[in-house]
């Protein structure tokens, strides 16, 4: 049963002093609205993260980066290494753990954009290879087809010259067209079909770059640019259960064995994995997260230390009522309890009220960053899920009983006669 004149006596204490009151609240307040805010951004950058990773996680890149550094088996330094199809087939058979593995290729050369011709407009842009099925490993997950389609498996086995490009080709391109779909474009004297338009989500100067970007199915560009000798770069993926660590060892020293290369050679082939980029990424996010939790349970702690030092001047103000109530025959549990009450209703007040502000706060930023078409951005999704709550309000009650530990002892320990001659 709920004491009424229990709460009507806390809450007329604490009406006494309404400025001190509030000032006290407030810096629970804060510390809560911090832990809301800043937990909400370091969730919501940790789930895109992860979400333009999706299942690309574990994706491999190798390239011929540099000549041999030390002679081998009779062969002289100084040799470049190229990559085969029969390095593909040797990888797929002879690597166990292989899932996928596939060559690509540049039309001029990475980094070197391509001109490309449609009607009266032209433009540079990089010009590459790709597979059915490979967008998320071209650009990852923050790449989706707006208009069309990507390249699929028929178009890579009819040889097929047709063309999925980003929207800042479209946009340059196609100044007046509406639709791109069908239209020819002309690759150093080559003409392709446009099939699809894609564009990649990330924000910043990467993901312009990304959209500046033009696809082929790879068969097709080897046989029309005369690129059939050699793959610039492969990709290859584990199977479940693999590392793509392991494999990224295991693919190295098949490749120095069929090349004849020396194994203290460490220079001549370049990786990109995205496995352990992932986990860098993974512990970003777990530092970031960290990080805010220090922040706010800082904040939170200065919180209550002012609330428990207020209490202890209530204490020192109600002296002589503390020891009017004990010699009355209030027990040191029922003047401690007394304490914790009030300390608890200044801490589980104002933090249920940062955590509402917090939790609103943020759905009004998500909503103003969509409105100014930033949605898609990193910190465009702060995100506070329901573990997340509860532990905020976990936290709250811990506070709250820490706040008043303190000043409840010492109320209890107060000698009802020496408090009654308190002036």
């Amino acid at each position: 049963m709920i004491d009424i004149d229990k709460w009507q006596e806390i809450l007329k204490s604490l009406s006494k002093q309404k400025v001190r009151t509030a000032l006290t609240a407030f810096g629970v307040f804060w510390g809560i609205l911090m832990l809301v805010v800043l937990l909400g951004f370091g969730t919501g950058f940790g789930n895109k993260v992860i979400g333009d990773f999706g299942e690309n996680t574990n994706v491999v890149l190798m390239w011929s980066s540099n000549s041999t550094q030390l002679p081998y088996m009779g062969l002289s330094k100084g040799r470049r290494i190229g990559l085969t199809q029969e390095d593909v087939d040797a990888i797929r058979e002879k690597v166990p753990g292989v899932k996928m593995v596939d060559g690509k290729n540049s039309i001029g050369g990475w980094g070197s954009p391509t001109e490309v011709i449609y009607e009266q407009e032209s433009g540079s842009f990089s010009v590459s290879g790709s597979h059915a099925g490979w967008l998320p490993y071209e650009f990852g997950n923050m790449s989706k087809i707006v208009e069309g389609r990507y390249i699929n498996q028929l178009d890579e086995l009819q040889k097929r010259k047709v063309a999925v490009i980003g929207t800042r080709v479209k946009e340059l391109l196609f100044k007046h067209e509406k639709s791109v779909l069908g239209k020819s474009i002309s690759i150093q004297g080559v003409h392709f079909v446009v099939i699809g338009v894609y564009k990649n989500i990330s924000t910043g100067e990467g993901g312009d770059d990304s959209n500046s970007s033009i696809m082929v199915p790879n068969e097709t560009a080897r046989r029309a640019f005369n690129a059939m000798e050699k793959f610039d770069l492969i990709f290859f993926t584990p199977k479940p259960g693999y590392s793509a660590v392991d494999l990224e060892q295991r693919v190295k020293e098949l490749i120095y064995e069929r090349k004849k290369v020396h194994p203290d050679d460490k220079g001549v082939l370049a990786t990109w994995n995205h496995e352990k980029f992932f986990k860098e990424q993974q512990n970003l996010v777990l530092g970031i997260l960290g990080f805010s939790w220090m922040v706010a349970i800082g904040t939170i702690i200065a919180g209550v230390i002012g609330v428990g030092n207020i209490m202890l001047i209530v204490i020192k103000e109600r002296t002589r009522e503390i020891g009017l109530r004990k010699a009355l025959g209030a027990t040191p549990l029922n003047i401690s309890l007394m304490i914790m009450h009030e300390s608890l209703v200044i801490t589980l007040l104002a933090g249920y009220s940062g955590l509402v502000v917090g939790v609103v706060l943020l759905e009004v930023i998500k909503v103003v960053l969509v409105k100014l078409g930033q949605g898609d951005g990193m910190f465009a999704s702060p995100f506070i899920d329901i573990g997340t709550a509860l532990l905020a309000l976990a936290v709250l009650v811990i506070t709250g009983v820490l706040a008043a530990l303190l000043p409840a002892i010492k109320a209890a320990s107060v000698n009802p006669i020496v408090a009654l001659q308190d002036e």
